[in-house]
């Protein structure tokens, strides 16, 4: 039987850290879910799909809307998790909250915060960017 090619190997590469990666961000998710309801936050949303993308999160404490992106990472290899957060990702955020809010009638502040989860340290960074 004749051995398949190097792309083969190589694409079975990429899916593999692709699933890993996916299963490490959704067990940062639930990290900062939990991290947000022990400090008073109800969660609206987890994962908002809008056309302008994802939201991983949606929380809520007091009159404050928080639209949060979580970043887990279990090394600084590639710098820490909120420099992942790029120019593009703040304005798929804020274009989603502006979504999520057309046709609905709440009167709040609106934030947007980054959440990083670092080798199962969570770092909070409210009013990440506007």
């Amino acid at each position: 039987m004749p051995r398949p090619p190097q792309e083969f190997y190589e694409k079975m590469a990429v899916e593999e850290r692709d699933a890993e990666n996916k299963k490490l961000g959704r067990k940062g998710e639930s990290l900062a879910v939990k991290y947000l309801k022990r400090n008073g936050y109800k969660i609206l949303k987890r994962n908002y799909v809008n056309p302008f993308g994802e939201v991983d999160i949606i929380a809520q404490k007091g009159n404050t809307v928080a639209f949060i992106e979580v970043k887990t990472r279990l090394s600084d290899v590639f710098g820490a998790p909120s420099e992942a957060v790029n120019y593009k990702r703040k304005q798929r955020y804020i274009s989603a909250a502006k979504y999520f809010f057309y046709e609905r009638d709440i009167d709040c502040t609106v934030r947007f915060d980054i959440i990083e989860v670092y080798r199962g340290k969570i770092n909070h960074i409210e009013n990440a960017f506007y």
